[in-house]
């Protein structure tokens, strides 16, 4: 195989990789940092300490959790995961759910008081109410969503550890830079890096597009 279809099967595998994990990671860190923006109970400040520094987690750290729980001995070794894109799938998550509780959090706490008391008024339920505070914060949403995905498609120490930079398999293009890097051939990570750049843009492009059409 040629360098032309190393470098699509890599972007394939970035792709597939970003967006389970950022879709994941927001199915179910969003349902979380709404609840707890726009709920008032005791231990909210301690929950939000913790997100907070959770979303600081070193990548290798995430990684190294997951390469335990995943690997031969681990309790989930029995799966056969370690060394497969679902595996740093996973690992991703947890990097990234923490990032997505504490930012949707922080922007439905802002309204969330006026929100509220429009969705009691209108005898509105719990889940009602948390879907019209996620309807409402569509533009704040869009920027956890891209967070999210830009954290994903980033990161390499994580998915270098669990995934293994294996060619063919669980190479993707933050790790096939620093490895091309490394062996001198610039050309191919400078190619990696822009076409990298690109995906981010084209992402945001669309994305920005799909909230205004929906405004519309």
């Amino acid at each position: 195989m040629n360098m032309d279809s190393e470098l699509l099967q890599i972007i394939g595998v970035t792709l597939r990789m970003s967006f389970f994990s950022t879709v994941i990671s927001c199915l179910i860190g969003m349902p979380l940092g709404v609840l707890i923006g726009k709920s008032v109970f005791k231990g909210k400040r301690t929950i939000k300490k913790l997100t907070g520094t959770l979303m600081g987690l070193p990548p290798v750290v995430a990684g190294l959790i997951v390469y335990m729980l995943f690997t031969k001995y681990g309790p989930f070794g029995s799966f056969g995961l370690l060394f497969t894109v679902e595996v740093m799938v996973i690992a991703q998550c947890m990097l990234i759910i923490p990032v997505v509780i504490n930012l949707t959090e922080s922007m439905t706490e802002i309204n969330a008081k006026k929100l509220i008391e429009t969705a009691k008024g209108l005898n509105f339920s719990k889940l009602k109410t948390s879907l019209l505070l996620l309807s409402e914060n569509k533009q704040s949403l869009l920027s956890v969503v891209l967070t999210a995905f830009g954290r994903s498609i980033a990161e390499v120490g994580a998915v270098s550890l669990v995934g293994g930079n294996i060619q063919w398999k669980t190479r993707v293009m933050t790790t096939a830079i620093m490895l091309e890097t490394n062996k001198g051939n610039f050309s191919f990570a400078l190619a990696l890096g822009i076409i990298l750049l690109l995906i981010s843009f084209v992402v945001n492009i669309l994305a920005s597009a799909l909230v205004r059409e929906d405004e519309e």
